[in-house]
């Protein structure tokens, strides 16, 4: 039978009365668009089949309700008896900060009701509760990128699960590249502002019906990196002995997986952005919908090339190496900060 030969609403009747008698292994091929128009007829994957591509077609699409988010907290909050202010996510090599918490209960992301899953290596997938400094947090280790083939409802999820388990603060961390010629290798920038490249091109996880429950359907985004936290971060660093690494500056986020083009850097440079990476930007997004505090804390690992006659590569080796080497300077100023929330 040639599926691809049908199109529109004979194609979906044709799926309708087929999906429930195919097998995996009897799944003819399809083509992208046929793909796709079975991703848009079925928003829930799980539902259908998700294999011979359909899971990465579905996932484009996949969207998610209240009862959704509040069916992973609910699970959440049976299953600890944690109740976090504070959560924390942790960027690449960055997922340490999680070791600093007492009283330790850690979740696969894999066993929680519709969490997604981490794949990129330095992301444990883990979701850990505890206390530090007396403070309950929550602590991802392992965030969600759009270069795994997450769509931006899914790569933000875990906050408005944050948001329904009573979470108040959030603290954002990740990997970073040096677009600031006076920033260095191991440098720690607080993140002031930033730039949502993939928002340019309409990606933003707000698009689409807004639940009122989480938030105004137009958010401000000129505060949302939070001020007083950001002067207590300053402050905390002078006393622990980091101002000399400190640096405060605008984190630019692009889509990845491939690390950014000499003309690319420039051209971020105009714009005014002092870091660049894959990831934090919808996850601040969907956090200050919420009325979340949000504070974002970038660990330069490796400095861009913007010279074509440069012989340097950026690798995530690097990336990952240089979270192992300042990790512990980053874990003592985000323990010391949330003590003091």
């Amino acid at each position: 039978m040639d599926i691809d030969s049908y199109a529109g609403k004979d194609f979906l009747i044709l799926v309708d009365h087929y999906s429930d008698h195919w097998e995996i292994d009897q799944l003819p091929d399809l083509s992208a668009n046929t793909l796709i128009m079975l991703a848009k007829h079925y928003e829930q994957p799980d539902s259908v089949i998700t294999d011979n591509g359909l899971q990465f077609a579905c996932e484009q699409f996949r969207s998610y309700s209240y009862e959704d988010y509040k069916e992973t907290a609910e699970w959440l909050l049976a299953h600890t008896e944690q109740r976090p202010k504070v959560a924390i996510i942790c960027g690449s090599g960055l997922g340490g900060l999680a070791d600093l918490l007492d009283d330790k209960i850690a979740f696969p992301y894999k066993d929680i009701p519709r969490f997604p899953i981490s794949t990129v290596p330095g992301h444990m997938g883990k979701l850990v509760f505890g206390t530090l400094q007396g403070q309950q947090c929550v602590c991802m280790q392992g965030r969600f990128h759009f270069y795994e083939g997450y769509n931006i409802q899914t790569v933000t999820y875990p906050v408005r699960v944050f948001f329904m388990l009573g979470v108040e603060t959030l603290i954002v961390t990740n990997a970073a590249g040096g677009l600031n010629s006076s920033f260095s290798v191991g440098d720690i920038m607080l993140i002031k502002d930033h730039i949502n490249m993939p928002g340019f091109a309409g990606q933003n996880p707000l698009c689409g019906h807004n639940d009122e429950r989480f938030g105004v359907r137009f958010p401000c985004m000129s505060d949302a990196y939070d001020r007083k936290l950001s002067a207590l971060a300053k402050q905390i660093a002078e006393d622990q002995g980091c101002g000399s690494f400190l640096q405060e500056g605008v984190y630019c986020m692009l889509a990845g997986p491939t690390f950014e083009t000499i003309a690319e850097c420039r051209a971020l440079q105009l714009l005014g952005a002092d870091a660049v990476g894959m990831s934090t930007v919808p996850e601040v997004i969907m956090a200050r919908h919420c009325g979340l505090r949000v504070l974002g804390l970038s660990l330069i690992t490796n400095k861009v090339v913007t010279d074509y006659a440069s012989e340097l590569r950026a690798n995530h080796e690097e990336v990952l190496e240089t979270g192992r080497y300042r990790a512990q300077d980053l874990q003592r100023l985000i323990s010391h900060l949330i003590a003091k929330i």
